[in-house]
């Protein structure tokens, strides 16, 4: 049950960025992307991670909403797309930065922990 929670959560962060975040940028240029973090990111954290609704143990890695929101992108435009209504070489053009990704936030874990053995 909680996979299915956090999933809920990291969807529901995901789709309103995905839906609303571009729309006010481009209305409203970078006072509309500030205005969109705020009214967004703000009560989806509050959500996600204060209310719990994303379960993140405390002896586990930290997953963060911003993880559920860039695959909830992509599997948008992947279902979103194409003639039948599914495009899979979207999915496949953003291996890549979807690795690169995943290399940064590993490189980033170590360096975390290697500054808290510091300590």
């Amino acid at each position: 049950m909680k996979f299915v929670k956090s999933t809920v959560g990291f969807t529901i962060a995901g789709m309103f960025v995905m839906s609303i975040w571009g729309d006010w940028a481009g209305a409203y240029g970078n006072l509309g992307g500030w205005f969109a973090a705020v009214a967004i990111i703000g009560p989806m954290w509050f959500l996600n991670h204060y209310i719990g609704l994303i379960d993140n143990p405390g002896d586990h890695a930290f997953v963060d909403m911003a993880w559920g929101i860039a695959w909830v992108g992509i599997m948008r435009d992947v279902f979103g797309t194409g003639d039948n209504g599914f495009d899979l070489g979207r999915l496949v053009s953003s291996l890549p930065t979807i690795g690169l990704l995943t290399v940064g936030a590993l490189l980033a874990g170590l360096a975390i922990n290697a500054f808290n053995k510091a300590k």
